[in-house]
């Protein structure tokens, strides 16, 4: 397992270098002009210009930029802002967005976890029943509806029958939380019933299971001692890449509640053109996605010890 977990943290490391350099080569590809503000586009003189450029290093040769740049992510270093917070650390303007996706996102994770596990779990013990089918359209709507529509939805119930706040508000987090914390858990939700529930299934049609009801051993210990522990190992890869990407912040229900989180932050660097914040934040999703899954593997071996992720010939 130690050989394992080192192969893959070296791969994984790879993998956001690549996805690093891709993305600081793609960006030194924009035309310069993105690096000033409109006002000093108009202000400047080319010769102003190219004075501030070089200073940057931005006329540097590539590689030597490239090598540069290497050197501060190595120092945890991504630059200042130029537009979201002009001159502020780039991770300082993150960071202040990164700790309320964070406390959403957990909240939201830990509410998906329950309520969907346990969906899956009935579910599973009523297969083909009411409660089966009512949890399976559950899991469809959510799938099949757009998730603005669903969230609006939401937002229609929440606000005007249980009278929450529409907007995320500083004044008031409590319960300006609510709806987005909702919306958030909505489709994790369904993941969590629908593979908790085909994973239940699953297990409860296998001979040892069909072998322990012949024994005499009850639904319950069966339930207990072997379904759930079983399912629960296949699902546990997906908690990690979930819980980080969730905390991450999410687009669309970040944009929708007026939170503000990481989610807002990259389409308005982007649309701003804040080139440094753009990249770093590409840089932590890709970091976050590549570590979730390895922590994902990791957690499931660690669980049963018996699933061999490699072969003789160490290939997965």
């Amino acid at each position: 397992m130690v050989k394992y977990t080192a192969k893959r943290l070296i791969q994984s490391l790879i993998t956001v270098l690549v996805v690093a350099t891709i993305v600081f080569l793609l960006m030194r590809m924009l035309p310069t002009d993105y690096y000033f503000t409109e006002d000093q586009v108009m202000k400047l003189t080319e010769e102003q210009k190219n004075a501030q450029l070089e200073a940057a290093g931005l006329l540097d040769p590539v590689g030597q930029q490239l090598g540069r740049f290497y050197g501060q992510l190595l120092r945890f270093d991504f630059g200042t802002s130029r537009r979201i917070q002009n001159g502020a650390s780039v991770l300082k303007v993150i960071g202040t967005k990164f700790s309320v996706s964070m406390r959403l996102g957990c909240i939201a994770l830990v509410i998906a976890l329950l309520i969907g596990v346990t969906m899956g779990i009935i579910q599973s013990r009523n297969k083909d029943r009411i409660l089966d089918h009512v949890g399976t359209a559950y899991t469809v709507f959510v799938n099949a509806v757009p998730p603005l529509v669903s969230y609006s939805l939401v937002l229609a119930f929440g606000a005007n029958v249980l009278k929450l706040p529409a907007l995320y508000s500083t004044r008031n987090v409590g319960r300006s939380s609510i709806l987005p914390i909702i919306c958030l858990a909505l489709t994790s939700i369904a993941h969590y019933a629908l593979w908790t529930r085909r994973y239940m299934v699953d297990e409860l049609n296998k001979d040892y299971i069909k072998l322990a009801r012949i024994k005499g051993m009850s639904s319950k210990d069966i339930m207990v001692k072997h379904v759930l522990k079983n399912a629960f190992v296949p699902l546990v890869q997906y908690i990690p890449a979930s819980f980080l990407l969730t905390i991450s912040g999410s687009l669309l229900v970040e944009r929708f509640f007026s939170v503000p989180g990481m989610g807002p932050l990259l389409t308005d660097a982007i649309t701003r053109y804040d080139l440094n914040v753009v990249q770093t934040l590409v840089i932590i999703y890709a970091t976050l996605g590549v570590l979730g899954v390895f922590l994902g593997d990791v957690l499931m071996m660690t669980l049963d010890p018996r699933i061999k992720l490699t072969d003789k010939g160490g290939s997965r």
